[in-house]
């Protein structure tokens, strides 16, 4: 039976989690990216909002994860050659870890980005042979009183 963890006895601490995660583009993407001629709208500015968004509503998409007040989150938003990298920072004074808000504020970016750019990533039967996301992770976990 699931049920989510009691953790009225715990103190509230200091707690920080950086996610990391990437997804794989077209070089011709990247090109329309930097040109700022995605039709959809700048997929940096979308994704950033978007991550932001998702970090707050982990509660509402994974049942056991407790609501906590969110104090800040910043979404790092990287483009190479032939890949977006993303790196999502959360802070909470909380009983519980961030670690799933970094997580979902990482995964949530890298998904808006497909979207926004699916329409050039695309080959001619409508499917995505090179576009991959991946290497999502947490990089570091702080939690200190």
């Amino acid at each position: 039976m699931a049920k989510m963890i009691d953790i009225s006895k715990k103190p509230e601490q200091y707690r920080e989690a950086i996610a990391l995660g990437e997804i794989k583009l077209k070089p011709e993407t990247i090109k329309l990216i930097k040109e700022g001629r995605i039709e959809k709208g700048d997929p940096t500015q979308i994704a950033k909002l978007a991550g932001i968004q998702g970090a707050k509503f982990t509660p509402s998409i994974m049942p056991l994860c407790h609501p906590i007040p969110i104090e800040s989150t910043d979404v790092d938003i990287r483009i190479k050659d032939d890949r977006i990298i993303v790196k999502s920072k959360i802070i909470a004074n909380s009983k519980t870890g961030v670690e799933m808000e970094a997580l979902t504020a990482t995964t949530i970016a890298l998904l808006n980005l497909w979207d926004v750019v699916k329409k050039y990533e695309k080959d001619d039967k409508g499917q995505y042979p090179t576009t991959m996301i991946s290497n999502i992770k947490v990089l570091r976990k702080v939690k200190r009183s």
